[in-house]
């Protein structure tokens, strides 16, 4: 079998109902996808596309992958925590499995740096069939990004010929915000331009939500009156992976969330940071996927030559690595001073995880795992959480911490009836 890792749900979804689309056959059959609490696969599948931590919990199970012959890790670049331990335990597999294949691609790949890690191994360049993009900058740096992309996409739409909009945002709330301000600002307007359907995307967002951005663009209102376009407003969630057809205008305010981890403290925040030239790349790459395109920067050519980092930071440089250190213990991986990290994480923030892992008794004094620690391995939770779960049937409130859990570990837990009219229900999130 074939595994083809992605960093993100939605991207191992589409992509896999694409391929089973080209090779006409029924997904979940020859081709199937694995993703958190769904897996659409089955004993014929031989192409199975998954998350980098869905890979990562197999090899919890089966240590050498063996039902694997080849693995493609995508979308490379991106240094999610998953991917980057996944170099590690790849490479390790690969010394005693010589008949494993190991694919590694991005786009926006530091060769030579990832060459250097996996052994000197071939690199192959794979011509893509992008069509030109023309780059617009600002001439003075933008206060409010946010105003500035709505006023961008209202002037696009205005003004620039046929083609779907895609708007780069950092969150859920900012996304919002924004789609309810295009529909008012482009239906006051009336006749005098085309309809809209403004989509939003972002990772929270129901499968079923998520796929309207492949919905083609409204018809025009009148017989050789404007065009509709659809405008899709996403966060980071497009810039890998996706491809919208009709996409022909970008507009990238440059920044996007990020995950910041203070291990002096044991706060992990996700604070809006400038993305990096890489992911400045993919964004303006998004609008020339079918068609030449435009892509339009909210910032100034000089603060990108100046200010953005070539390279996105990766992940495992700025987390709470308490549940990474956790699964690497439980793959049997003990001496993580010595583990093979593309970018091995500071010391100080090792120790902090070990430290919450003792604490919580997933850990012994001399650093190995415990009984309750391998039962809190098998939860994809904070170890906080998973020793909850664990324990909570000794307090005979089993139920209860299920629910805390379940509303803690993920971002929308609540549901709003905000849109009555459309008949739609629109998640509530709570921070």
């Amino acid at each position: 079998m074939v595994a083809c890792t992605q960093p993100r749900r939605v991207a191992a979804m589409s992509v896999s109902r694409r391929v089973a689309e080209e090779m006409d056959v029924t997904i979940g059959e020859e081709v199937g996808y694995s993703i958190r609490f769904e897996d659409c696969s089955s004993h014929k599948t031989v192409l199975k596309y998954l998350t980098d931590g869905m890979l990562l919990r197999e090899a919890m199970a089966d240590p050498l992958l063996e039902k694997y012959k080849v693995i493609v890790l995508d979308e490379a670049h991106e240094r999610t925590l998953a991917t980057d331990v996944l170099f590690g335990l790849l490479k390790e597999v690969l010394k005693n499995r010589p008949d494993l294949k190991l694919v590694v691609m991005s786009a926006t790949l530091e060769a030579e740096k990832f060459q250097g890690y996996f052994s000197d191994a071939p690199l192959m360049k794979v011509p893509g069939r992008l069509h030109p993009v023309e780059i617009f900058y600002t001439q003075e740096p933008e206060r409010d990004y946010l105003e500035a992309a709505i006023r961008t996409v209202v002037q696009i739409h205005m003004c620039e010929p046929a083609g779907d909009i895609l708007v780069f945002l950092t969150g859920e709330e900012e996304i919002e915000d924004a789609c309810r301000k295009i529909n008012k600002e482009i239906n006051n307007m009336g006749d005098q331009v085309g309809p809209v359907k403004v989509v939003p995307l972002y990772s929270t967002l129901p499968p079923a939500m998520q796929q309207k951005i492949f919905e083609p663009a409204p018809a025009p209102l009148k017989e050789r009156g404007p065009p509709g376009r659809k405008i899709v407003v996403s966060t980071n969630i497009a810039e890998t992976s996706l491809t919208i057809d009709g996409i022909v205008y970008v507009i990238d305010p440059g920044f996007s969330k990020q995950k910041v981890y203070n291990p002096r403290i044991r706060v992990e925040s996700l604070l809006v940071s400038p993305i990096s030239k890489a992911s400045a790349h993919q964004r303006a790459g998004r609008a020339g996927r079918t068609q030449p395109g435009k892509c339009f920067r909210l910032y100034t050519e000089k603060s990108f030559n100046e200010d953005l980092q070539p390279q996105t930071y990766p992940e495992i440089l700025r987390s709470n690595l308490a549940n990474t250190v956790l699964t690497l213990k439980k793959l049997g991986i003990d001496d993580l001073v010595h583990f093979d990290f593309m970018d091995p994480p500071a010391p100080e923030t090792l120790m902090r995880a070990l430290e919450v892992l003792n604490y919580l008794a997933a850990l012994d004094d001399e650093g190995n795992l415990t009984q309750l620690g391998e039962m809190m391995s098998e939860f994809p939770l904070d170890p906080q959480m998973s020793k909850m779960l664990v324990i909570s049937p000794k307090y005979n409130c089993s139920n209860e911490i299920l629910s805390i859990s379940a509303m803690l570990s993920d971002n929308c837990c609540l549901l709003s009836y905000s849109d009555k009219a459309n008949g739609t229900v629109s998640p509530l999130c709570i921070c």
